[in-house]
């Protein structure tokens, strides 16, 4: 039984109507409980081609190939649509084309602007596919990233791009074998393994250090952390290659806990303790956010001048290198241009054609000189 029968005057369920008992919504294959057990009706394909006057493939038409209909008929079937509120189930099209449309992307800390500017340039290029991008935020947590990788993977989106945290890439061979493309971004793969888009961390820490070598800096403190993430480690061995060519010359590593802002900031009153003689007179930061805590640290207690009495060089280039209170060096990443190229290179993974074999694309970084390596 129900307590009252809700429908259009041709016997069909409105959406979104609750009935109780089993009135018009049994044939309803998309119909839902609620949390009273009352059952919430939606509308089918089924409803719309009915109220459309057309068949059930010329609705499947105008969803997936508009073009392939008349365009009369693709205005009466939106104009039907829109009247009876449908919701395509994009799940039951997964399900039956194998792959969703929608591409994976694990980033190790989307708080820092340089991923988010990497996911800008993959979502860019998604969209003229006519895909679109999920994000995950690992948060340099392995548990976090591999939480992602599994819901990724029951979504059966069409692929995967990931920044990973560890260098064991056993669980993305796995996730490959299963169907699901993968491509590095951020990481240089090895050779023959995956395809990945990254740029030269080694050249990029050895520009940054000879940067400050050149300004006559001979004291060079290396903030930055975990050392083993992958980028870290190599923009560090790039500095101390850069540091062994210059007699007298000395690095000295002040290793983090993340890579932050705050972590930054609490580098840079470490270093303000330090004796005259003992302190650094540069320091190159693992990122720029980090190098904007250090810039606070050193610029709101007032007793360090940069770069008077310590020259700062930051990595990445973010927007906020050039309008902090003293504009800081930094090495530039194309951010947007690795997430356009790891798309590229994950539709070729996808297609199976055109690659055979994995590519690795590496970017030259880029010295951005500003203030606060100017004296």
């Amino acid at each position: 039984m129900f307590s009252e029968y809700l429908g259009d005057p041709r016997g069909r369920c409105l959406q979104n109507v609750v009935v109780r008992g089993d009135a018009c919504g049994e044939r309803e294959a998309g119909s839902q409980l609620t949390h009273q057990g009352e059952k919430l009706m939606t509308v089918s394909v089924r409803d719309v081609a009915a109220a459309a006057s057309v068949s059930v493939g010329t609705v499947s038409n105008v969803l997936n190939n508009p073009d392939k209909v008349a365009p009369a008929t693709v205005e009466r079937v939106l104009s039907a649509i829109e009247e009876l509120g449908f919701v395509r189930n994009d799940a039951a099209r997964q399900l039956r084309a194998g792959r969703s449309r929608s591409i994976g992307l694990v980033v190790l800390d989307v708080r820092n602007p340089f991923f988010t500017e990497v996911a800008r340039g993959a979502e860019e290029r998604a969209a003229a596919e006519g895909l679109t991008v999920l994000l995950g935020n690992s948060g340099a947590n392995s548990a976090r990233e591999a939480a992602y990788l599994d819901l990724f993977e029951e979504q059966r989106v069409h692929g995967l791009l990931i920044t990973p945290l560890d260098e064991e890439l056993a669980r993305l061979e796995r996730l490959r074998r299963r169907g699901t493309p993968v491509v590095l971004v951020d990481r240089q793969a090895p050779p023959r393994s995956f395809s990945s888009v990254a740029v030269d961390d080694v050249a990029g820490g050895f520009l940054a250090a000879q940067h400050l070598l050149e300004r006559g800096r001979r004291r060079i403190a290396f903030v930055g952390g975990p050392l083993g993430i992958r980028q870290v480690s190599d923009r560090l061995e790039g500095a101390r290659r850069a540091v062994a060519e210059v007699v007298g010359a000395a690095i000295e590593v002040f290793p983090t806990e993340s890579l932050t802002v705050l972590e930054g900031r609490a580098a840079g009153e470490a270093l303000q303790t330090r004796a005259a003689a003992k302190r650094p007179d540069a320091v190159f930061a693992a990122n720029d956010l980090l190098a904007m805590g250090l810039l606070q640290a050193l610029m709101l207690r007032g007793k360090l001048r940069v770069p008077e009495d310590m020259a700062l060089i930051g990595y990445d280039d973010i927007d906020f290198a050039a309008t902090a209170i003293v504009p800081f060096s930094s090495i530039r990443q194309p951010a947007a241009l690795l997430g356009q190229t790891a798309v590229d290179l994950l539709l070729q993974e996808a297609s199976g054609r055109g690659m055979k074999e994995p590519r690795q694309v590496v970017f030259r970084p880029e010295l951005v000189e500003r203030a606060s390596t100017r004296a």
